[in-house]
């Protein structure tokens, strides 16, 4: 094959496994294409292995992720030239993790199929850790994410979306390196320790390592904004007079409103508006927990979810903690470039990792906003103390930013494989979609038609109890992680040093 065919086939690799994220019974797909990554290092120098990663990463990650030209673009004003040279920049600076990681698999790899495919595994895990974690981290998909409806999500209460991505490379990686098989002797681990690992967990089941706490019933909304309407003065009477009157009709035990519902901080909001809501809901059966920003110039803003429970004074408050780069924050040298976006409300203040939940009917329903459902460990950590953990997480997005796109397809998956890693139901309350309950087992039970106005009523069963996940994780993040990858690239790397 010539020199150039192999970044080439590479990168169609990369791109191709974007299938998977959503729809998810491609979930063989990806491990399909790591394969084939795996056998395409392992004939390479060192250098040409770095090539190959790098067309394989910047495919995959822009091939996920191109709705952010939508965002940048017609939502931000960029020009069009711009905002897609801003998500390739993007998408080959995230490639170099991979990059990095299969030049030294090209340099420190035995020859022997086993170790070489655990050295593969190791490196892989390291590249998505790097990916997840440095500069805030982007795990927008990360390789576990398309293994949500595979047998492979058996894993996920165990060791969590990376080691799941970690498990699926090791499974692709054998089988490629050990072709072709010589004898019943070499056949055997290529095969059957693949097969062990992506069946023996999905027939022997998942345990229940959690339990029912109680019920909730809900009223979900999805008000539809479109985006470009929804910070503009001519459209936001409308808008809010919507979700006010859904707000205040809802009945049963909570009623949620996506981020942002309320486009308006507490002092700009039309006179009698705030005290409104908590006089309602204070004296009523049913709480709300409901988006909003809060804050002012002199303290700073922060993307916010409230909450109102009946017979409480005052209101809750969650503030986001994880952030979304450019969008909520401005990183360090970068403002020109947030300068040239039309992006209202661009610079806020982060919130506590560990936020308490807001507390209604005997259950503990945990907020997270938009972005934040991506990082599990940091949902982990609210587990630590098992009296306050959450028994229901509730995401409350704005996907409106890009468009009728895959983003909302793999937003869904995104939080399906949190409920497997934490067993624990989730809502979503969004304003373009994907508005859902999903249970603990990852099962949407309810939801309404993306990209349209309405209002879903459903129940929930709270659980208590933590995963083995939520147990390490709440506590060590995802150290373990990281230390045992590098702990076998070190062992991978003394070997080849040490010779035969």
């Amino acid at each position: 094959m010539r020199a150039w065919l192999r970044p080439a086939l590479a990168g169609a690799l990369g791109a191709l496994q974007t299938l998977a994220y959503v729809h998810t019974g491609a979930w063989w797909l990806p491990l399909l294409t790591i394969g084939l990554l795996a056998r395409l290092a392992a004939g390479a120098t060192p250098r040409a292995a770095a090539l190959l990663g790098g067309a394989y990463g910047t495919a995959w990650v822009a091939a996920g992720t191109w709705w952010l030209f939508v965002s940048m673009h017609r939502y931000g004003g960029l020009p069009a030239w711009m905002a897609a040279l801003a998500v390739l920049a993007l998408a080959a600076f995230l490639s170099l993790y991979l990059a990095a990681a299969l030049t030294a698999f090209a340099r420190w790899r035995s020859g022997r199929p086993l170790a070489d495919a655990g050295l593969f595994a190791a490196l892989w895990l390291l590249a998505e850790l790097a990916r997840g974690l440095l500069f805030t981290g982007f795990p927008w998909v990360a390789s576990g994410y398309a293994q949500v409806d595979g047998p492979l999500a058996a894993w996920a209460p165990w060791i969590g979306v990376y080691g799941l991505g970690a498990v699926g490379a090791f499974a692709a990686a054998l089988p490629a390196l050990a072709w072709p098989l010589r004898g019943l002797r070499a056949a055997l681990p290529g095969v059957v320790l693949p097969a062990a690992l992506l069946l023996l967990p999905a027939l022997a089941g998942v345990p229940e390592f959690t339990r029912p706490s109680g019920t909730l019933s809900l009223t979900l909304l999805q008000g539809n904004i479109p985006q470009e309407e929804k910070f503009a003065a001519e459209h936001q009477a409308e808008a809010l007079e919507w979700h006010l009157r859904e707000l205040l009709a809802a009945e049963g035990d909570l009623v949620v409103a996506p981020e942002t519902a309320i486009p308006f901080l507490p002092q700009q909001m039309p006179e009698g508006l705030w005290e409104r809501l908590q006089d309602h809901f204070r004296a009523g059966r049913t709480a709300a927990l409901i988006g909003v920003p809060l804050g002012d110039m002199e303290a700073g803003y922060t993307n916010s979810a409230v909450g109102f429970a009946p017979g409480v004074p005052g209101f809750y408050r969650y503030d986001k903690f994880h952030l979304v780069p450019f969008g909520e924050f401005i990183p360090f040298a970068f403002k020109w470039f947030t300068r040239m976006m039309n992006i209202p409300l661009g610079d806020f203040e982060r919130g506590p990792l560990a936020a308490p939940s807001f507390e209604l009917r005997g259950e503990r329903v945990a907020p997270n906003i938009c972005y934040e459902d991506l990082f599990g460990e940091e949902l982990a950590a609210r587990f630590v103390d098992a009296a306050q953990a959450p028994t229901v997480l509730a995401n409350l997005s704005n996907i409106g930013w890009f468009g009728e796109t895959i983003a909302i397809p793999q937003h869904l998956q995104i939080s399906r494989l949190r409920t497997l890693e934490l067993q624990r139901p989730m809502l979503r309350a969004t304003n373009t979609g994907a508005t859902v309950v999903i249970d603990h087992r990852s099962r949407v039970t309810a939801a309404l038609a993306p990209h349209t106005r309405g209002v879903l009523k459903a129940s929930v069963q709270g659980r208590t109890g933590n995963t083995p996940y939520a147990a390490w994780a709440g506590r060590l993040g995802l150290w373990p992680l990281v230390l045992l990858a590098a702990l076998a690239v070190a062992l991978a790397a003394w070997r080849r040093r040490a010779g035969p």
